[in-house]
């Protein structure tokens, strides 16, 4: 197995592994997120929030992953493009980072609810609801708008080298665009963080990211368009 087939292996990896804790860190926050946040501790939710943690710090890492994993290739046609890339999709790692500091802060407080410390529940809404409103405006920021940003700009780096088949790379610009948009309707209200709607429009992204990492996985990159980038 060469390196570059090995390569596009651990990239599709990435991608799958990216997907599966993004959606068990969703479901996970589900308590730290309601009303009643502050009653997660006392109801026993403690350990499901920590595992969103967890996943969504692996989902941070593999979002490094693949940006150091993709650069590489993508610098071989155009390195300021793939800089851009690389820094937008570390952008959208560190927002999600900084949105596990406000489900821990809210898991914090929780505690010290259930310990006693905290009697008034008066006391913690304010404060409660910042830290929830700080979770909502981190995951549009990461994981719509910069995730648009950053997809719409390796899909068109990869539609122009040809490392993976074109139609591919294209249909990743136009699920680009669509989680973007979805990431401007929730900013203007219009649609809901976990509504039906903002998921349809936002779920052709995850799709094309599953459908590149199969094709990673079992095709990897093309071997001829790789020695023409070689000799660029």
């Amino acid at each position: 197995m060469t390196q570059d087939r090995r390569n596009g292996m651990i990239i599709g990896i990435f991608y799958i592994v990216a997907a599966v804790t993004s959606i068990i860190a969703v479901i996970s926050y589900e308590p730290v997120l309601s009303e009643q946040w502050y009653m997660a501790v006392a109801d026993g939710f403690k350990t499901k929030v920590l595992l969103g943690v967890i996943n969504d710090l692996l989902l941070v890492l593999t979002a490094v992953g693949t940006a150091v994993m993709l650069f590489p290739y993508l610098r071989r046609w155009n390195e300021h493009l793939a800089l851009a890339y690389l820094c937008f999709r570390f952008m959208e790692a560190v927002l999600i980072a900084i949105g596990v500091v406000s489900i821990l802060g809210l898991l914090q407080l929780s505690v010290h609810y259930e310990a006693g410390s905290l009697k008034s529940v008066d006391n913690l809404d304010g404060l409660g609801y910042m830290l929830q409103a700080f979770h909502r405006w981190t995951s549009m920021l990461g994981p719509n708008f910069m995730l648009g940003v950053n997809t719409v700009i390796y899909s068109y780096l990869l539609f122009r080298t040809g490392i993976v088949p074109r139609p591919l790379a294209l249909f990743g610009m136009v699920t680009a665009v669509l989680v973007f948009i979805a990431g401007l309707l929730e900013m203007f209200g219009v649609v809901e963080p976990m509504s039906a709607v903002k998921g349809l429009i936002a779920l052709p992204v995850g799709v094309y990211e599953m459908s590149l990492a199969v094709w990673l996985i079992v095709k990897g990159f093309d071997r001829g368009k790789l020695e023409k980038l070689k000799q660029r």
